[in-house]
């Protein structure tokens, strides 16, 4: 059994690390409130593009520009959103693993992998996959300008028939305990189905003009939705994964207080007995 010293030792940092996990959770929740409203206030104007860009395309054909082109998918580029930091449950883990199984499904193409995020490079350059490019600081780089970058880079090597389609994984944010990994074709664009008929507009200008100036935007509004859902999530599995840490560490502490009290016990015990003894001795 462990000393009553070495039980005191641990139990204060247990209690260190404990007070360690709760500022987190705490600045974690304020974090994930905000994060929840901007992709909450995002997804109005997400889903007014989808239906403008359902009402122009309505009746055009795919020729009618490079971005709704469909080509055999021999070439894919996967375009993957994870965190740069950990401490967030199994967050990272999770999607990594959906983004795989994503991808042994199309065994046959030839995937090429963008990232945002310092752990989704770092899993990707140990197992020597092809990068197209990686972003990191997706907590500290406004979504939109990152959005930007990387749309004009996949809607480039879109449009210059380097890849044949790109697909968007990254993570769904539900509640700040439900996070899931989702995916999505983001080109060539497709209309998003929807049982409601487009709207009738009376377009100024002629519809493949409008086109033109709508697909890159429409490109990067769901990549922006996709960055505010993620980092939603990331706070939240961040949030969720401090708050367990919290309670282990007070069940763990509440066991270690445990322990020691036992071995307090077992040592006044002992001394008692030798006290008894001695004095017993003394008498014979």
């Amino acid at each position: 059994m462990p000393s009553l010293k070495a039980l005191r030792k641990r139990i204060a940092t247990v209690r260190s690390t404990q007070q360690i996990t709760k500022a987190m959770k705490m600045v974690a929740a304020a974090k994930l409130r905000r994060a929840q409203e901007a992709a909450e206030r995002a997804r109005p104007y997400a889903a007014k593009l989808s239906e403008m860009f359902r009402a122009v395309a309505a009746g055009v054909e795919p020729e009618a520009h490079p971005l709704l082109a469909r080509r055999p998918e021999r070439r894919i580029d996967l375009l993957v959103i994870t965190s740069d930091r950990g401490l967030c449950g199994g967050y990272n883990a999770n999607l990594l693993r959906f983004a795989e199984a994503y991808v042994r499904q199309r065994e046959a193409a030839e995937i090429a992998v963008a990232v945002v995020g310092r752990r989704g490079v770092d899993y990707y350059r140990r197992r020597s996959a092809t990068l197209l490019l990686h972003r990191l600081g997706i907590l500290t780089t406004p979504a939109t300008a990152m959005a930007s970058e990387l749309a004009a880079e996949l809607t480039r090597r879109f449009a210059a028939e380097e890849t044949d389609a790109v697909y968007l994984v990254y993570t769904r944010f539900r509640s700040a305990l439900s996070q899931v990994p989702s995916a999505m074709p983001l080109l060539p664009v497709a209309p998003p189905a929807t049982d409601v008929p487009p709207a009738d507009y009376i377009f100024e200008p002629a519809r493949p003009e409008l086109l033109g100036r709508l697909l890159p935007r429409y490109v990067e509004a769901i990549i922006t939705q996709a960055l505010l859902e993620a980092i939603a999530s990331e706070h939240g599995a961040r949030m969720t994964a401090m708050d367990n840490a919290t309670n282990n560490a007070s069940d763990m502490i509440g066991r270690l207080t445990l322990s020691m009290n036992r071995a307090r016990q077992a040592t006044i015990t002992k001394e008692l007995m030798e006290i008894v003894s001695g004095a017993e001795a003394l008498k014979g």
